[in-house]
């Protein structure tokens, strides 16, 4: 890792504000007002989604995505104004978290004035024109066709500079403490790098990669765990068992440095909208908070998405408004525990840190995931039902105990 992680995101987890959904006004205004319970709740960063003005040329739907982004310095003025925003930044900041902004550097909308101002930063087809995005996962996978955008091409080395400075524009004046980056993977790390530096001698800077390639972590202190995610899904679906969340941990250990965070979730914005609300991703709110216990204490630097607190049970619209149903916030009092737990406990460190220890246990039941993270005298152990019937299991100290349907112990010490 080329850039030291900062103290304050040892211990720190990371929340996703979807500004559009999160309240019937969908404004930074609305927004701020819940600042207070998040803070209370142990959020330690608030990742915002893209909160610039959004393309109209091939726009999908009648509001169009976040990420089709027509100018990288203003607000989107559904949102509000850049007052408004610093304002919730300051308010975030004086509550004891961080901000980062969702940054979106492989494409822009059709309508952003560099396709005409400079058009040689783009990607052109075989007849030299700018096209439509094309995405594949991998190089045997079906394309996706992202036609409300086009693609940057960054051998166009006046986009470096341009791009760099737009990302400082939200640091100078938002005083933002960092980005995620999105579809990070697709953009030249040699980019990310020059861009990391510049902003930097700024402020010290968190930054987050939508990507999994470990050699990421060079420039950037974070990047996504989705093998965890989708083995999370799959034991709550009941296609897998302790066996597979010991697998992923060997794989963890095999491919990502000690100190190499790793974003850990049950949801977010692409899972939610794509892939299905919680109660499709884990069939119940009890296996659903199951999964979330595992998430936040397993090691990794855990995500909340908008409205998990209320508990999804349908997915938010993309393209369109479709506000938050609150609900009383049934499983905040579950998420304040965890975060909390999270931020206090120093064996549930961000990272490396000396003499830390953890551990899976042999229960004698795969349908039950243990494990124990420690450094020095500190400890805390835990052990969740992996399945919707109670199950009895072996602790380390060799006594036998009983789980009810999804729940779970969980001793600090």
């Amino acid at each position: 890792m080329e850039f030291p992680h900062l103290p304050w995101t040892r211990q720190a987890s990371i929340y996703e504000v979807n500004v559009r959904q999160y309240t019937p006004e969908g404004t930074f205004a609305a927004f701020e007002a819940h600042l207070p319970r998040l803070a209370r709740m142990g959020v330690g960063i608030l990742w915002f989604m893209p909160i610039q003005p959004i393309g109209a040329r091939e726009r999908k739907g009648s509001l169009g995505s976040y990420y089709s982004i027509r100018d990288y310095c203003a607000v989107n003025p559904e949102f509000g104004t850049l007052a408004d925003f610093r304002r919730v930044v300051a308010r975030a900041q004086a509550l004891g978290m961080k901000v980062i902004l969702d940054w979106v550097a492989n494409h822009t909308a059709w309508d952003h004035p560099w396709t005409t101002q400079h058009p040689g930063w783009y990607r052109h087809d075989e007849h030299g024109r700018i096209h439509a995005y094309t995405y594949r996962a991998s190089p045997e996978a079906e394309p996706e066709y992202w036609t409300d955008v086009v693609g940057l091409d960054y051998r166009a080395r006046p986009l470096w500079r341009a791009m760099t400075e737009a990302m400082a524009f939200w640091v100078r004046e938002a005083g933002i403490d960092g980005f995620r980056c999105d579809v990070a993977a697709l953009v030249p790390l040699p980019f990310w790098r020059h861009a990391r530096q510049h902003l930097e001698r700024i402020r010290p800077m968190f930054m987050l990669a939508e990507a999994h390639e470990p050699a990421l972590h060079r420039v950037f202190d974070m990047t996504y765990d989705w093998d965890l995610y989708e083995q999370l899904r799959a034991v709550a679906q009941g296609r897998a068992d302790a066996g597979a969340l010991h697998a992923w941990w060997a794989r963890r250990v095999q491919h990502y440095g000690a100190d190499d965070y790793r974003m850990v979730y049950t949801a977010n914005h692409d899972s939610n909208s794509w892939h299905g609300s919680c109660a499709e991703l884990y069939g119940s709110r009890e296996a659903a908070c199951a999964m979330a216990v595992l998430a936040a204490l397993l090691p990794g630097m855990p995500l909340v998405y908008s409205g998990q607190e209320a508990f999804h049970d349908r997915r938010l619209a993309f393209f369109e408004k479709q506000a938050i149903d609150w609900r009383g916030h049934p499983l905040q009092g579950l998420y304040r525990r965890l975060l909390q737990l999270k931020r206090s406990h120093p064996a549930l460190v961000n990272g490396h840190a000396p003499g830390l220890r953890f551990a899976f246990h042999d229960v004698g039941n795969a349908r039950v995931a243990a494990f124990s993270r420690a450094v020095g005298a500190r400890q805390v152990d835990v052990a969740v039902n992996l399945s919707g019937l109670a199950q009895a299991w072996r602790a380390p100290d060799g006594r036998r105990q009983r789980l009810a349907p999804w729940r779970w112990v969980i001793r600090a010490h």
